[in-house]
């Protein structure tokens, strides 16, 4: 049995609707929240090489890696992501957690306000994701700044701007800028949570609550693909 570790950055977040899919897959998943007292990372394939198969970062709301307030262990996390890289072992960012894994995985970071986004993404070549991902699906996130991808990183999906959406580097890093498994409730709790949030978060939130339906179904897809990029389970069906 897999077991992934989860880094959380605020206490509303979570993996949403990709919980129930690696549960149902016997995935095994542990949170760290370093952001809490006493709260630290994983100890990295560095110190512990067998305690993970791989790495989830997390990343919805106001915290920034260039602006705004700064992810507090941004510097141990970008340590922990190389390491897992360097090792040939799979990272997931999702939000912030794909804009510091594109910077980990030698690209960067510029800054961009702190914005509710809602669209529909489309796939950029017919095999991303083993062939799993659907040609066009819905989106949403929470989050700041934008990654700057590094050179070598391959876009599979984007949005109508032509900005990545979901993105690879090398054989099993795969960032999701948009939330995957995004519910608009955990949205609701990190607005609430924080007293900076975006002028117009009462449409984007009315927006996210009508596209969720088709961002759960795109995931049940996109799922046998991550889990087979990743290595964590063979391709399905």
């Amino acid at each position: 049995m897999k077991t992934i570790a989860v880094i959380q950055h605020v206490e509303a977040e979570y993996l949403g609707f990709l919980e129930d899919h690696l549960e149902a897959r016997n995935i095994r998943f542990r949170y760290f929240r370093p952001f809490t007292a006493g709260g630290t990372l994983p100890a990295g394939p560095d110190n512990n090489p067998d305690e993970f198969d791989g790495l989830i970062v997390l990343g919805q709301g106001p915290l920034g890696i260039v602006s705004g307030p700064l992810v507090p262990s941004l510097a141990p996390e970008l340590r922990l992501i190389r390491s897992f890289l360097d090792h040939d072992l799979p990272v997931v960012g999702i939000g912030l957690g794909a804009i510091m894994l594109a910077v980990a995985a030698g690209g960067g970071a510029e800054e961009a306000p702190l914005r509710i986004e809602t669209g529909q993404a489309t796939r950029q070549r017919a095999d991303a994701l083993g062939g799993a991902m659907p040609e066009s699906f819905p989106y949403a996130s929470y989050l700041r700044d934008r990654a700057v991808l590094p050179k070598d990183a391959e876009v599979l999906a984007h949005n109508g701007a032509g900005e990545a959406v979901v993105f690879r580097c090398g054989d099993n890093a795969i960032g999701f800028i948009a939330h995957p498994g995004i519910k608009s409730a955990m949205v609701e709790d990190i607005v609430m949570e924080f007293e900076e949030s975006p002028d117009d978060v009462a449409d984007k939130l009315e927006q996210l609550r009508a596209i969720q339906p088709g961002i759960a179904g795109a995931l049940t897809s996109i799922m046998v693909g991550l889990v087979a990029e990743t290595g964590w389970m063979a391709l399905e069906g």
